[in-house]
């Protein structure tokens, strides 16, 4: 074929005839090139006839032998796969779009959950990867966690296990247990102490309508010996447990990271080392676990946990 038609473009050549240009230039073979392309040889001859025609010049010189770009081809061969290549991005913004979340995702959080780096890490991947959810955030009393999530009332939480039947959780995070004693304790001059050492104390209790198993865990009862527990005052929530123990009316149990969190006049932190770690997580409605929103929200924070190691101990 004659190298320039000389002749004016008369149309813009489509994507497919691009995509069959491109390959064509690898190849430089027609049957190779139909067979990538899952077409005939006759097919792609055509393609680059119309390709040719729409551009006003030739691309290829073909023989019975060989088959080469010509200088015009060469020179619009990049031009050619940017085309393509923008095309793909363009699509590529328009899948992630399909499949971004958008509305209101209430999240729950128990204590300080919801402002540890995990948790800040997975609503900040999550605001990075579906900015048209709105989250709106909900502290959570020791009562109430788990039948906000049970009843609808937040869509997921940063929580403690153990959960009830009907939560699923994924682990985020483990560290160690402490005891929280008034300052003016005998036992506060301590570093550590043993369940042992505890055994005449008077553990906070909670609301009857909380979850006993999880506060049972929470307060080592019944304890390695098999002695019960004595529970003392009732309380919701973490600030009204501190000031609780600061009073001398009790001692509670907490992750080791309430000594940064909550440090407090009155109110000594000291290691327990024979409880076993504690394990935060990010929990669910079982029931409403491929809810968009909520799938979202999993993923994110599985990522996370993959690329940060989290849940295989701390502290």
């Amino acid at each position: 074929m004659n190298e320039g038609r000389r002749t004016a473009a008369t149309r813009t050549p489509d994507l497919h005839q691009l995509r069959i240009f491109t390959v064509l230039a690898e190849e430089l073979h027609f049957g190779r090139t139909a067979a990538r392309l899952f077409t005939t040889q006759p097919a792609v001859s055509r393609q680059v006839r119309a390709l040719e025609d729409a551009l006003g010049v030739a691309v290829f010189d073909r023989t019975s032998r060989a088959v080469s770009l010509t200088p015009a081809g060469r020179a619009l061969l990049p031009e050619a796969r940017e085309v393509l290549a923008a095309v793909d991005r363009l699509h590529a913004v328009a899948e992630r779009h399909l499949r971004e979340v958008a509305g209101s995702l209430r999240v729950g959080g128990i204590g300080g959950e919801a402002t540890t780096n995990y948790a800040q890490a997975v609503l900040a991947g999550l605001a990075q990867e579906h900015p048209r959810l709105a989250v709106e955030l909900r502290a959570l009393g020791f009562g109430e966690q788990f039948q906000a999530l049970l009843g609808g009332d937040v869509d997921i939480a940063f929580l403690r296990e153990p959960v009830p039947a009907g939560i699923q959780v994924l682990p985020l995070s483990r560290e160690r247990r402490v005891v929280c004693l008034p300052a003016d304790d005998p036992l506060a001059a301590h570093t550590v102490v043993s369940l042992a050492d505890l055994a005449r104390h008077t553990v906070v209790d909670v609301p009857s309508w909380a979850s006993r198993a999880w506060w049972e865990h929470w307060s080592a009862d019944p304890r390695p010996d098999g002695a019960p527990v004595r529970y003392g005052p009732v309380v919701d929530d973490v600030e009204s447990m501190l000031t609780t123990v600061a009073r001398g009316q009790g001692i509670a149990f907490l992750p080791a990271r309430a000594r940064d969190f909550y440090p407090r006049p009155g109110v000594r932190y000291l290691d327990v080392p024979e409880l076993p770690p504690s394990t935060a997580v990010l929990a669910w409605n079982g029931r409403h676990r491929d809810r968009p929103d909520i799938a979202a929200v999993r993923a994110v924070a599985a990522r996370l946990r993959i690329r940060s190691g989290s849940g295989r101990g701390q502290g």
